[in-house]
Parts: C-alpha cells; structure tokens; sequence
C-alpha cells in the first residue's frame, strides 16, 4: 500500500489516540527509513529512544528469526533460556540482582509501584505506602502510573485516580527533603526527563535523594524507561552519578524495537516479590528477550556506547554553537543522545518538526517549545551534520 492508502485504512480502524503525522511507514535500516511512497528519511526519533542500534540491526534480526523458528512463546511457569540469559546479563552489567520482565515502561513502572508497596508491607509497615514523584515527570498511561506523572494533562479524564501519591519540583532537594516522611514508601525519580521537556538531573541530585530515602527507610526508584539501554552514554544513566538505587526500570532500547519492560531490583527489595504476587502472561517471553539479548550483547561488543558518547559531544558542539549565534534557540540540553533545544519566545516546536520532516528528517517534541533529538546510538557524523544544516535553515527562515 502507499502512503494514502495506508493512511486511509488506519483513520478508518483504529482508535483516534495519536495526532499522526501525514505518513506512514514501512522500512528502516540503520538511521534511515522509507515510507509508503518511497521516501526516505533520516530518523532522528528512532521510535522515540527505541531504536538505539537503529533499525533491523542484523544482530537482533537474526537473533529474532532464530528465535521464531524454535519457540515463539510459553508460560512464565516454566524456565526459558533466552530469558534467564538476558536476566543474567543484566544483573551483571548493572547493580540488580533480580529481574522481573514485563511488556513495556509503563509495565515495569507499575510493578515498581508494587514492589516498593510490597516491601514496606512484609516489613509490617502497611501505612508506609506513599510515592514521591516530580512535577513533569511521565511514568506511564496505566492508572496507577499516570497518577505517579507529574502532570496534570495526562490525568484529565481518568478520575478517581489512585490515591497516595505527592509531587515535588525536580531538581529541588529541599522540597524532597520536605515531602519524604515516616509514610514514604519510595522516591521515584528520572535521571533525565524526557517526555517533560528533556531535564537532566542537577550533579548530586539523584545521590542526595537517596541518601533521604536511606535516612527514612523508603526506596529509591529510577524511572530509566528512556535513558537505560545506553541512551546518555553509560548503560544505566544512574551510573554517571554513581547512585545505586533499590529499583530501577527499563523499556524502550531495551529489545531492539521488540516490545519490553524489565524492572530491576536488589535482593532485599525483590525477595518480596514471591510466588503470586505479581505475573505477566506475555512479559519476558522468548521471542521478546532473545531480541533483547541481542540488542544488549550488540550495544556492549561493537562499542555502541563509545559512538553514543563521541556523536553526542559532535552533536553538543553545532547544537552549542548555533545556539550562541541565532536568537531563536534559548537552551540546548539533555545528556547523550537525547537532546531537547528549547525555542525561544514560546517557539513552535511542532512546526520546526513539521518543516523538518518535509526535508526528510524525522525528530519529536518535549512540551510546546521544545524540539527533541533521539536517533539511534549509531549514528554518525555525517548524518548529524546533515540535519543540523536542515535545522539551521528552517530556524533562520522564522526569524
């Protein structure tokens, strides 16, 4: 099918959810996709923080035909290898010890909800139950995680919402310090927030916040759905700042672009999760993590992480510089290769987005004024420099 007709069939089936753009598309390899009409594009959204080794990546395309062609799917009540390796793997490249694996962030985010709830209760603390999150932070679309986002836009609608959730202003210890009480289950934090307007974490936030968590026995959670996988330049992007939180929780990069979630635990906290407790049908199926088990082997053997650091530092660099040269760009930032460039005077980010994707460059938005930058790890220079020519252009054209 074309364009149109993709398009068409789509606005006829399919619930409206999405504002989609104009096009529709259907082949990708590396940074590059196609679309219906055979156009192609520079992805610099892989997804949005998926694609981190860009699209069907031999390793993961071969792991997933394999995979398919052995055993596509069985019940968590039995052992599966890829699964146990992936799990292994994880436990030890980062600081957990066990892994739950689920379908999506939003899936690990409520399963670390849960966890922390759980391990107050078996401590005999059943009132010690609150979560403490930051304003515009995203957590997720189920009830219960977009009760947790600080957001007030993503809620309305939704009413009753779950109860026993408190927001603090990200990046302000002493409205943390404040909210943290003897009734704080958990303390669930991004290391950078994406979805609300790409804000990185201030050096010695995250460990402060820890240290108040310890002080009261709660939790540390860090929501790294969009940073883990490698997306700011270190595995995790808590390992930047040397924190070891109790829970942290992955999705988007994690599979290569297959579907998963995986939440991740200490001993302590995940023995609390025991038989029946909390179940997925889907989660951490063969398929899902053989891709997954590639895609990581992938990012750890071909220094995947290396290339995100350099492009990210180019990518800084032009970003930087045209910003010190034009009125139109108040603040580049982020961390790795997500990047938000916050327009100036209430810019329109969607039409920068808009006019972008009409010169074959794919990016997304963070908020109204902000145009944000996600390709995949593995994107060079070149393709860097092309688009920051398109960038250039299109600002310089509004004035």
């Amino acid at each position: 099918m074309n364009n149109k007709e993709i398009m068409e069939l789509s606005d006829k089936a399919l619930m409206p959810t999405y504002a989609r753009f104009p096009l529709a598309l259907v082949k990708g390899k590396g940074t590059r996709v196609w679309d219906g009409d055979g156009r192609q594009y520079l992805d610099f959204l892989s997804g949005i923080a998926v694609c981190n080794l860009g699209h069907c990546h031999p390793a993961v395309t071969r792991a997933i035909c394999e995979q398919a062609v052995k055993l596509l799917h069985v019940s968590n009540l039995y052992h599966i290898e890829p699964q146990a390796e992936l799990a292994a793997l994880l436990t030890e490249i980062t600081f957990a010890d066990k892994v739950f694996f689920a379908n999506s962030g939003a899936e690990a985010n409520e399963g670390a909800i849960k966890l922390a709830r759980k391990y107050q209760s078996d401590k005999g603390l059943a009132d010690k139950y609150r979560i403490v999150t930051a304003s515009m932070s995203f957590h997720g679309r189920t009830l219960a995680t977009l009760t947790a986002t600080g957001q007030e836009k993503v809620k309305v609608g939704f009413a009753p919402l779950p109860e026993g959730f408190d927001y603090v202003p990200y990046n302000d210890i002493d409205a943390l310090a404040a909210a943290v009480g003897d009734d704080t289950a958990a303390v669930m934090l991004e290391p950078l927030q994406g979805e609300g307007g790409v804000h990185t974490a201030a050096p010695g936030y995250l460990a402060k916040a820890l240290e108040l968590c310890e002080q009261h026995g709660a939790l540390l959670i860090l929501d790294e759905v969009q940073t883990g996988a490698g997306r700011t330049g270190t595995f995790l992007a808590c390992e930047a700042e040397n924190v070891t939180p109790h829970i942290a929780t992955m999705a988007k990069g994690l599979g290569g672009g297959v579907p998963i979630g995986a939440l991740l635990a200490v001993d302590e906290v995940a023995d609390s999760f025991g038989p029946g407790t909390h179940a997925t049908t889907f989660g951490g199926n063969p398929l899902c993590t053989a891709a997954a088990l590639a895609a990581t082997r992938t990012l750890i053997s071909e220094h995947i992480l290396e290339n995100c650091r350099s492009a990210s530092e180019y990518f800084f660099d032009k970003l930087e510089s045209f910003a010190a040269s034009t009125p139109a760009i108040s603040e580049v930032r982020g961390k790795g290769l997500l990047i938000g460039v916050e327009l100036a005077d209430n810019g329109d980010a969607a039409a920068v987005v808009e006019k972008l994707m009409e010169k074959g460059f794919l990016v997304g938005t963070a908020g109204p004024s902000v145009v944000r930058f996600a390709p995949p790890l593995t994107v060079d220079k070149s393709e860097i420099a092309a688009l920051m020519v398109t960038f250039e252009e299109i600002l310089e054209e509004q004035g």
